[in-house]
């Protein structure tokens, strides 16, 4: 009963809040343009599901590649700094700076240098960009987790540092490794729509393509359909991550 009423109760709120919603806009006669109820919207859905559909691919392809990328790097600079301590206060530093730096302030310059005919390729590496930080911390502190007990066993039958590195600080860092990424999952995606939004080209049709182009039609119940899409997706990919971490930790923990 528990689970069912954990369950039911979200799905309850949210028709309320729908119901509210749709009652407000036909008894206030809100304009279509400024607030479309929500039966407007899921016509949009229906009617544009194809082009939808087609755009959050667009999307997702773009932000799992970009957090293959992240992934790759962060988890590649993290183990060398775990090889040589000041190769990590080095490091450290420069990726704290990468990551408080906005998107949208590097967006320009990356989009120049990935080519103005080539907006996929920016997209790309700034939502990378995005992704690099939870990745590369999550390794640097599951690096670090190892069992103090298990260090000194390991000096006193003098392993070396590739020894230490792959026999203990590899396999004490695979729940950070895992959490890393299913947070750098949900920020690629975001720092994916930010960089379609701030490449402003056509040319990488996504979901934010579809958002800037219902806009400048004054199409709002598109860009609330849109919108509808995204939350969907990331809200399905966050659950397949959580899922997939399960199962890997239980493999690992089978060990």
């Amino acid at each position: 009963m528990s689970r069912l009423a954990s369950i039911l109760a979200p799905l309850a709120l949210v028709a309320v809040l729908l119901g509210g919603w749709e009652l407000a806009c036909r008894a206030l006669e809100v304009p279509a343009y400024f607030l479309p109820p929500p039966s407007a919207i899921c016509r949009a859905l229906v009617e544009d599901w194809r082009t939808l559909l087609e755009s959050a691919w667009n999307t997702l392809a773009m932000a799992l590649m970009a957090l293959l990328v992240a992934s790759v790097i962060a988890q590649a600079v993290a183990l060398a700094a775990a090889l040589s301590q000041t190769l990590e206060r080095a490091v450290r530093p420069l990726a704290v700076v990468l990551q408080v730096t906005p998107v949208v302030a590097i967006a320009p310059l990356v989009v120049i240098w990935a080519g103005l005919e080539n907006p996929g390729r920016a997209i790309v590496a700034l939502a990378a960009v995005v992704a690099f930080f939870p990745i590369f911390s999550g390794a640097v502190t599951g690096l670090r987790s190892a069992d103090p007990d298990l260090e000194r066993l390991f000096d006193l039958y003098g392993a070396g540092r590739l020894q230490r590195l792959s026999r203990l600080r590899l396999p004490s860092a695979v729940p950070y490794l895992l959490e890393g990424h299913k947070v750098a999952a949900g920020l690629a995606v975001i720092g994916a729509v930010v960089a379609e939004f701030v490449a402003g080209s056509g040319g990488a049709q996504g979901l934010a393509w579809r958002i800037l182009e219902a806009g400048n039609r004054l199409q709002t119940a598109k860009m609330f359909a849109a919108l509808v899409v995204l939350g969907l997706m990331g809200a399905v990919l966050h659950a397949l991550l959580e899922a997939a971490e399960r199962a890997a930790l239980r493999w690992w923990r089978g060990l």
